[in-house]
């Protein structure tokens, strides 16, 4: 099951990723926001973060005006590897290489289209389990680990 929130400036295309879902039978839960009125991107991406990294799903896509701003949020949350992608390479390698789990969009910067050829790469790209990319993560998570033990002071 796929976690999906938006922002006011992700709104329309969160919609039309829904549709796109409920079209390909993909299953999804949607976190808001519910509207165009404005709402602060950090609430929604800590939100979907949380689900994604408590392991309630597999995967995420947050989006708002540009799609910087989730993902600086979002990979605030410990076990989150959010990656912006503009086109359908940077989701696949984003997955391939880098085991992401949120993708993030920017809903003023792609179109329709892109943006759908994007989130199913996204969706569709394993990670590729090589050791080399393992020993990567492995690195990232203890540069997480040690900051959440130092209680973020030191590195």
């Amino acid at each position: 099951m796929i976690a999906i929130g938006s922002d006011h400036g992700g709104f329309g295309l969160k919609e039309e990723i829904k549709k796109y879902f409920e079209k390909e039978q993909i299953k999804y839960k949607d976190f808001g926001t519910f509207c165009e009125d404005p709402t602060d991107y950090s609430d929604i991406a800590a939100e979907v973060s949380k689900a994604v990294a408590e392991g309630g799903f597999g995967k995420g896509i947050i989006i708002c005006g540009t799609g910087i701003g989730v993902s600086i949020a979002a990979n605030k949350i410990p076990g989150i590897r959010a990656a912006l992608c503009t086109d359908p390479y940077m989701a696949r390698m984003a997955r391939e290489h880098n085991d992401a789990n949120i993708l993030t969009l920017g809903g003023r910067v792609v179109g329709i289209g892109l943006a759908l050829d994007i989130v199913q790469a996204f969706i569709d790209s394993p990670f590729s389990n090589e050791k080399r990319h393992e020993n990567r993560i492995n690195k990232i998570k203890a540069i997480e680990d040690n900051y959440i033990k130092n209680n973020f002071t030191e590195c």
